[in-house]
């Protein structure tokens, strides 16, 4: 089969994809700008690899539209072939979990802090040095997740190993006596006064746009620390931008965004809103997911799928 692996990103995930193939395919890459060379590849393919497809580029011969990530609100079905399957990976949630329990972490135990005053002799945080010493412990905290799918299942499960009480508000039911209490999504703001921390998983679909709005701000405790590691569209920017700034909520960790830079070396800033200019967020540059690890989880899967599309099995992860 002809394999073109569509985009920068999507290349990111070629090296060594053909040493997990069964057998031999002719594979090779298009840039993003698509000029009649790489039109003329992506028609000729059988499988596109990539995280966007809109009109008016084609794929007129594609069998399978394969995402080398979790999130497709980036492409456009309609605009692949009607017999096109398309089918997305994960393989990110541990990376993403491991994200999250550093940020939250670095709030309890001031490690660059100590080292810094350390190495000019100040012994701010020595035990026994007085209650201005003493540290917060994150197993204290009550978590609460937005989603019960990889990602949020991976968060959780390094929540309850930490100690912490763990909310969930997923859309369908879940079920784990591990969890201090469910709810469903009609019921988030309930979960959101509840806790003292909050993550959002949930990627981006039409009921997803905006969930978290000023309602959802409003009913988070004033000392709560918001985070989002799930599509930066699902929480309204102007309303994020005006909790921070009025100090309705008391922090905020987002790796992802409203805005994303075409080429990663040229500046590019990630909202309208000049969340930069505030002293109550860190900012990351949607960087939670991407290890080695997961390219290497999701090369598999790439590669799977292949190999299954060629043998006639069906597909993993299809979403159409």
């Amino acid at each position: 089969m002809k394999i073109v692996f569509y985009g920068a990103n999507a290349v990111s995930f070629l090296p060594g994809v053909s040493d997990l193939l069964t057998i031999p395919h002719k594979i090779t890459s298009v840039p993003d700008a698509v000029d009649q060379i790489a039109q003329d590849a992506l028609n000729a393919a059988d499988v596109v690899v990539g995280v966007h497809f809109k009109s008016p580029v084609t794929a007129r011969n594609a069998q399978l539209f394969q995402l080398p990530a979790a999130g497709y609100d980036q492409v456009a079905f309609d605009a692949l072939p009607a017999t096109c399957k398309v089918c997305n990976a994960f393989g990110h949630e541990n990376a993403i979990a491991e994200y999250v329990m550093s940020a939250l972490l670095s709030r309890h135990v001031p490690l660059a802090t100590a080292d810094a005053q350390l190495r000019a002799g100040a012994w701010n945080f020595w035990a026994g040095a007085g209650p201005t010493a003493l540290r917060t412990e994150l197993g204290a905290q009550s978590i609460g997740i937005i989603g019960h799918g990889h990602i949020g299942q991976a968060v959780a499960d390094r929540a309850v190993a930490f100690g912490m009480a763990v909310h969930v508000a997923n859309r369908s039911p879940v079920t784990d006596r591990r969890y201090t209490a469910v709810y469903g999504l009609d019921e988030l703001n309930n979960m959101l006064g509840a806790v003292d921390i909050v993550v959002n998983t949930l990627p981006l679909t039409p009921s997803t746009v905006s969930l978290i709005n000023g309602s959802a701000f409003a009913a988070m405790q004033r000392h709560c620390v918001f985070l989002n590691v799930g599509r930066g569209g699902v929480v309204d920017e102007d309303a994020l931008y005006d909790a921070l700034a009025d100090e309705t909520i008391g922090g905020a960790i987002i790796d992802t965004w409203y805005s994303y830079p075409t080429d990663a070396s040229t500046p590019h800033r990630p909202a309208t809103r000049r969340f930069e200019d505030l002293p109550n967020i860190v900012m990351t540059p949607h960087m939670s997911g991407w290890t080695n690890g997961t390219i290497a989880r999701r090369q598999a899967t790439i590669a799977d799928n292949i190999t299954r599309l060629a043998e006639g099995l069906p597909l993993i992860n299809q979403l159409n």
